[in-house]
């Protein structure tokens, strides 16, 4: 699988949202932070997305749309996160993930850099479970759990900006990554600014 790279310009596609309209990608109004994740409920990818959450206005007062995608299907994504204020894209048949390069390998959990937040996050799903504010996950989850995260940040005219494919589960660009990114795009390049 050839992997995505800067200069790259992916086509116009609109992809549905499962929990609201479509959106469409490119943005033709901003940059796009387009995140491949896991699984629906994944105690990695929720420790993640709480802290996009938390600065979500900060990322949209850059002019970044975040669009997140997971390999689980669109009801059982709506369960577990329906109510982020982002645009979540159900890809149970991963062909986003496949056109994006995006890969699992068993190496995702298996490399020591992510185990201390694996047991944080294991830890904070099974208490924030038990107190009824999240659902535990799948045992099987659709797609496997070996998936590796990736992030693109995407111009209005399709162009690749810039591309991270992570090397094991917790493997993703931090908020301020993607914000200091995304204040080197040239002004013609988002001129929503």
């Amino acid at each position: 699988m050839a992997t995505m790279k800067h200069g790259t310009v992916i086509p116009t596609r609109e992809l549905a949202s499962v929990n609201g309209p479509p959106v469409t990608i490119p943005d033709p109004q901003r940059l796009t932070h387009l995140q491949f994740r896991r699984f629906a409920g994944c105690p990695l990818c929720n420790l993640h997305l709480r802290a996009v959450i938390r600065r979500h206005a900060e990322i949209e007062a850059a002019g970044i749309r975040e669009v997140v995608v997971f390999h689980s299907p669109a009801a059982e994504l709506a369960e577990h996160a329906g109510h982020l204020p982002f645009p979540l894209i159900a890809d149970p048949g991963k062909r986003l993930y496949v056109e994006f390069a995006v890969e699992s390998k068993v190496r995702s959990l298996l490399d020591p850099r992510v185990w201390g937040t694996i047991a944080r996050a294991a830890t904070l799903s099974t208490w924030r479970i038990l107190r009824r504010r999240e659902r535990p996950p799948a045992a099987r989850p659709h797609g496997g759990r070996f998936g590796l995260p990736a992030d693109f940040l995407i111009g209005q005219d399709g162009t690749v900006l810039s591309v991270k494919y992570g090397e094991h589960a917790y493997d993703q660009w931090s908020v301020d990554e993607l914000l200091a990114l995304a204040s080197s795009v040239p002004t013609g390049a988002n001129d929503s600014r």
